[in-house]
């Protein structure tokens, strides 16, 4: 059998990692006469669909080119929280005065035990993902190789021709590269290098003011970065509520971050190791200096090399894999799960619809994506947590909307902490508890919008919230604050006084 191989010369850390995510001398099995299910990617998607299709019995090959784990493992969700939780305790030690503590003078920022950190906790995680558990623990062939359609029901990787009844893709997506004038001869990192550091930037620019390049420009400025970013839209995160995207904004300017809006980078160019960046704004022409560059301007579908046409697959090269509601290619064989088909490039997200996969490919049942209570969350500080439509989005579907909104300023447990930043909004349905959408804006909001997240998926109103006891003091009361405020909203100026009626007639 051919062997694959990757040349390890790593750290034990990190030489524990890859035996995980692509062990050293790994033999590919030899083909199954056919296969249940055969899955491209082992990402989150095709990890979850392999596994849970496993589980329940079916014969199931996974395909994997590079590495175990995808991009959450690798280089997304994993190592980027895991910098975060480093650049969050530096902050911390940094703005202990107010609660008394003192004696940080002597605090330092150890640049190389950071990543080592980050490169452990992968490390870690990647036990769950190991090719070995796959095989072993849950008897899924796996196989390490590019992955090809060869016809509308087989795949050939490693010279291996697989035969399928259902597949599959799973392959995730990359980093988008803006076609600046420089930039490949510059140099630059994705978030697929920039945990690959050897030394903390001086000066790092951002490109682009998104979920990444928030949440890394913050991180990055805390351990003591000079960061810029440089944001061609009019605000950063312009997915977010504009009151959200604002109060972000404040933050990384608190944190030292210069952020240039309505800006467009003309050309980059490097003079040693210095890059120099040639900024449009306002009219005006600026240069920018760069040690590093970071870009974080979306992400594109990985679709290419996978000959989709031999499998009658449709695809496009901006939009990834299209897919039906029940998550069905072109190719009624042929599902999709995660980034490569989805506009919710989010873990969670592809787990979703994996769990949809397995469902549907090895049962025929009829179960449908709902966009609508898939959660997000950028974990800026504050955070930024939504579920649901904004109001102008349910105002474009027809729906009459009222929104209510409660600072964190009105609970007590911000209060007690010192940290009383961010809001929680709702929207619903005009004379209805019915939630619509919602944002929380603070810390720990991607734990807070679970709440919301499980009311709308079973469709539940805002009233529910309401007769829920939250304990004291929470974070959490903020939304039966948010209920609260929805019945006050009922008290119409009638039925106030028909109950002061009531009241008095109770009295005599």
């Amino acid at each position: 059998m051919k062997q694959s191989t990757v040349s390890l010369h790593y750290s034990d850390t990190k030489r524990f990692l890859y035996q995980n995510i692509h062990p050293n001398g790994w033999k590919n099995p030899e083909p199954a006469p056919r296969y249940n299910l055969v899955v491209i990617g082992a990402g989150t998607a095709g990890l979850v669909t392999a596994a849970g299709a496993a589980g329940l019995g079916a014969k199931v090959a996974l395909i994997e080119r590079r590495f175990i784990g995808g991009d959450c493992l690798n280089s997304g969700c994993v190592p980027s929280k895991a910098f975060l939780k480093s650049a969050y305790a530096a902050y911390e030690v940094r703005t202990s005065g107010k609660f008394g503590i003192f004696g940080t003078k002597n605090s330092a920022v150890h640049f190389g035990r950071i990543m080592n950190r980050v490169d452990s906790i992968k490390a870690k995680i990647s036990i769950h993902d190991s090719a070995e558990r796959f095989s072993k623990n849950f008897g899924v062939d796996v196989f390490f190789g590019e992955g090809k359609f060869t016809a509308a029901d087989s795949i050939l990787v490693d010279r291996k021709l697989l035969r399928f009844k259902k597949a599959a893709i799973c392959t995730g997506a990359r980093a988008a590269v803006p076609s600046i004038p420089g930039i490949e001869t510059s140099g630059y990192h994705t978030n697929e290098t920039v945990f690959q550091l050897k030394e903390k930037p001086r000066r790092l620019v951002v490109i682009g003011g998104g979920p990444l390049g928030c949440e890394l420009a913050q991180g990055f400025a805390r351990i003591g970065s000079q960061v810029t970013i440089i944001q061609h839209g009019e605000h950063l995160l312009p997915r977010e509520d504009t009151d959200a995207s604002h109060f972000i904004h404040r933050s990384l300017t608190r944190d030292g971050i210069k952020i240039h809006l309505l800006a467009q980078i003309e050309r980059i160019t490097t003079k040693g190791k210095i890059k120099t960046l040639t900024i449009l704004k306002s009219g005006k022409r600026s240069e920018l200096f760069a040690d590093e560059l970071l870009v974080g301007v979306g992400r594109i579908p990985n679709v290419e090399g996978l000959n989709l046409e031999a499998a009658n697959i449709v695809y496009d090269l901006q939009a990834g894999v299209q897919v039906s509601d029940y998550l069905q290619t072109s190719n009624q064989n042929v599902y999709a799960a995660g980034d490569v088909c989805s506009d919710y490039k989010f873990t969670h997200a592809a787990e979703e619809m994996a769990r949809i996969v397995i469902s549907n490919s090895l049962f025929m049942t009829r179960r449908k994506r709902n966009p609508l209570i898939i959660p997000r969350c950028t974990y800026t500080d504050p955070e930024i947590a939504h579920i649901g439509m904004s109001a102008e989005e349910a105002r474009g579907k027809g729906f009459d909307v009222s929104t209510l909104t409660v600072p964190f300023a009105d609970v007590d447990r911000t209060i007690i902490e010192g940290d009383t930043e961010g809001f929680v909004r709702v929207h619903l349905k005009s004379r209805s508890d019915t939630l619509l959408g919602g944002t929380i804006v603070a810390r720990h909001a991607g734990e807070m919008i679970n709440e919301l997240s499980f009311a709308m998926a079973n469709r539940l109103g805002l009233a529910a919230i309401g007769k829920t006891v939250h304990p004291y003091p929470t974070r959490s009361e903020v939304l039966k604050k948010v209920a609260d405020a929805y019945y006050k909203t009922r008290l119409t100026p009638g039925i106030k006084k028909l109950f002061a009626v009531w009241l008095k007639w109770q009295r005599a």
